[in-house]
């Protein structure tokens, strides 16, 4: 995911995508914990996204005032 995408979402969308992601992650903990996890750049990745999306909406908090 790009930061110009996600740029071009409101920050309700932001919040929806950052619940999204944050979901992805516990699950994916749950299978490094339970050692199902076979593709580990997934969770990089993720962690990474939850980053933008963060990044993106205090910019637009920002913004706001």
């Amino acid at each position: 995911m790009k930061a110009s995408e996600l740029k071009a979402k409101s920050p309700a969308d932001l919040q929806a995508e950052l619940l999204s992601l944050t979901k992805a992650q516990f699950g994916l903990r749950m299978q490094v914990a339970t050692q199902q996890l076979t593709n580990t750049s997934e969770f990089r990745k993720v962690r990474r996204d939850i980053a933008r999306v963060k990044t993106v909406l205090t910019e637009k908090k920002g913004a706001q005032k």
